[in-house]
C-alpha cells in the first residue's frame, strides 16, 4: 500500500551562520517542499526515482560511507539510514517516486529537506512514528558531514523536521515555536535566486566554523558561544587574523540580534523587524563575507545592488543561507512586490523571485 511523505524546505530568518557555533537562530518551513509516494519491500533495497535525476539504489546491508558517492544525493539517503541504524532505529527497504518544489540553490535547502524525508519514511515505514524530529534532524546532519562530505549545521534539517516557524537557542537546546505571519504585517516575503551554484563551496563554508573556531579557542573555548562577548570585545586585536575577528564579531553581533527579530515578530512591529534584518544583512556583507569568494560569481552580489536600489527605505534584504552563491532573501510592503518581481527578474530571468509563505 503506497503511503505520501513531505519534507518542507527551511527559511533562515536570523543566525545566519550562528548554529555551528551553538547559537542561536530564527527560521521557519517553507510552504513548498519535497513529496514522496512510498512503498515497503523486503528486498532490502532503497530504490528512489526523482524526476530529472534518475534512480537512487541503496543496499540496507552496506551503509558504510563510499568515497565515491560524497557530494550525491545517494550518499545523503545511505548516509540517513545508516545514521539511524546506528541509534538503534529499524530500517528497511522501500520504493519511492519524489516530486520537489525546491530548485537546487534555490534558497529553500532542498539537501536538507531530502534528507529529512528519507528519516520521515524510514520513521514512518518501521519506527511507527516514534523518533523524534531531533533525531530525524540528526540523522541527516550525520549523512552531510560524515557521507555527503559538507562541514553544515544542525538548523537546516531541524526546521525541515520540525516543520513550523521556530526560534532555536542550541547552547542551552531551548526550542520555543513563534508566530510569523508577515501577511498580517503587510509584508511580503522572497526569495531571488541569482542562479549561482553551491557547488565547490565546501571549502568556504568550512573556513567560516574554522576562523570561528580560531577565535573560541584563543579565548579557551570550543565554539563562540562560550565566550563572553565582552572579552572578546575588549580584548587585544591579533595581528594577521582580522578576518577572523571579523567573522567572530558577526557572530555575537547577530547572536544578539537573533531573540530581537523573534520579539518584533511577536509583536507583529514591521518596522523594527525590517530595520534588524537589514542589519543583519549588512553584517553577514561586511563581517561574515560570506557575499563572493576569489575568483566566483558577482551574481549574488548584483542581487544584493539591486535589492538595495529597489527597496532602501522601504524594505529589508540579505543573503539567504550560507551564501557566497544562491539567493537573496527580501522583505517588502505588498505594495512593492509587483515592481521588485519585474526588475529583479529582467536581470536573473523568469521565476528567478518567487514570494514565500511560512
Amino acid at each position: 500500500m503506497r503511503e505520501q511523505y513531505f519534507a518542507p524546505g527551511r527559511i533562515e530568518l536570523a543566525g545566519n551562520h550562528t548554529d555551528h557555533q551553538k547559537g542561536r537562530v530564527l527560521a521557519a518551513a517553507a510552504d513548498r517542499g519535497i513529496t514522496a509516494q512510498v512503498e515497503p519491500n523486503l528486498d532490502g533495497m532503497i530504490r528512489i526515482v526523482s524526476e530529472g535525476y534518475g534512480v537512487i539504489e541503496i543496499d540496507i546491508f552496506d551503509l558504510e560511507p563510499k568515497e565515491a558517492e560524497k557530494g550525491s544525493a545517494a550518499a545523503l539517503v545511505r548516509g540517513v539510514a545508516g545514521a539511524m541504524d546506528d541509534a538503534g532505529a529499524r530500517i528497511g527497504g522501500f520504493d519511492a517516486s519524489l516530486v520537489s518544489a525546491l530548485r537546487p540553490g534555490g534558497g529553500l535547502s532542498s539537501s536538507a529537506a531530502f534528507s529529512v524525508l528519507i528519516g520521515k519514511i524510514l520513521n514512518g515505514l518501521y519506527n511507527g512514528g516514534s523518533i523524534s524530529a531531533a533525531e530525524i534532524a540528526g540523522a541527516g546532519r550525520v549523512a552531510e558531514n560524515r557521507y555527503f562530505g559538507k562541514p553544515s549545521g544542525f538548523m537546516d534539517r531541524l526546521v525541515c523536521a520540525l516543520g513550523k516557524p521556530v526560534y532555536i537557542d542550541f547552547m542551552t537546546g531551548k526550542t520555543a515555536p513563534v508566530t510569523c505571519d508577515f501577511g498580517a504585517m503587510g509584508l511580503v516575503l522572497c526569495l531571488l535566486d541569482t542562479g549561482g551554484s553551491h557547488e565547490n563551496l565546501t571549502s568556504a563554508y568550512a573556513q567560516i566554523t574554522e576562523d570561528m573556531e580560531f577565535i573560541a579557542g584563543h579565548f579557551g573555548c570550543g565554539c563562540l558561544a562560550e565566550v563572553d562577548p565582552s572579552m572578546f570585545f575588549e580584548a587585544p586585536h591579533l595581528p594577521g587574523r582580522e578576518r577572523e575577528e571579523f567573522r567572530a564579531a558577526h557572530f555575537f553581533d547577530e547572536n544578539a540580534r537573533v531573540p530581537k527579530m523573534r520579539d518584533a515578530l511577536l509583536r507583529r512591529d514591521a518596522v523594527e523587524y525590517l530595520r534588524l534584518m537589514n542589519e543583519s544583512g549588512r553584517s553577514s556583507e561586511t563581517q561574515l563575507q560570506n557575499i563572493r569568494t576569489a575568483g566566483g560569481s558577482d551574481a549574488l552580489e548584483k542581487g544584493l545592488a539591486l535589492s538595495a536600489r529597489l527597496l532602501s527605505g522601504a524594505g529589508a534584504w540579505r543573503v539567504h543561507g550560507g551564501g557566497f552563491a544562491g539567493c537573496v532573501q527580501a522583505l517588502m510592503p505588498e505594495a512593492r512586490f509587483a515592481e521588485y518581481k519585474a526588475q529583479t527578474e529582467a536581470l536573473f530571468g523568469k521565476d528567478a523571485c518567487m514570494a514565500i509563505l511560512i
